[in-house]
């Protein structure tokens, strides 16, 4: 097993894994652990993005036609049932 040792941690941060830790019914050393697992699992793919993320989130939907154009019509404002 390797070991990790962080330098110049500040307090606020130590003492918010110490409280996470204590939620989570485990030592600070096993929190630690478990986050750092969960943030850089071994078979994860490389991420492209936001953009990316977000045309995979939408890939396959779409329009079936074209959107009608509106030039021409007049402008209303919104009904809002008031």
């Amino acid at each position: 097993m390797t070991q990790i040792l962080v330098r110049n941690l500040d307090d606020g941060v130590k003492t918010a894994l110490q409280r996470r830790a204590v939620a989570h019914g485990r030592s600070l050393e096993a929190e630690v652990r478990d986050i750092l697992r969960a943030a850089a699992p071994g078979d994860a793919v490389p991420s492209g993005g936001l953009g990316s993320a977000i045309a995979a989130l939408f890939a396959g939907g779409g329009l079936d036609g074209d959107i009608p154009e509106l030039r021409g019509h007049p402008v209303r404002p919104a009904d809002f049932g008031a």
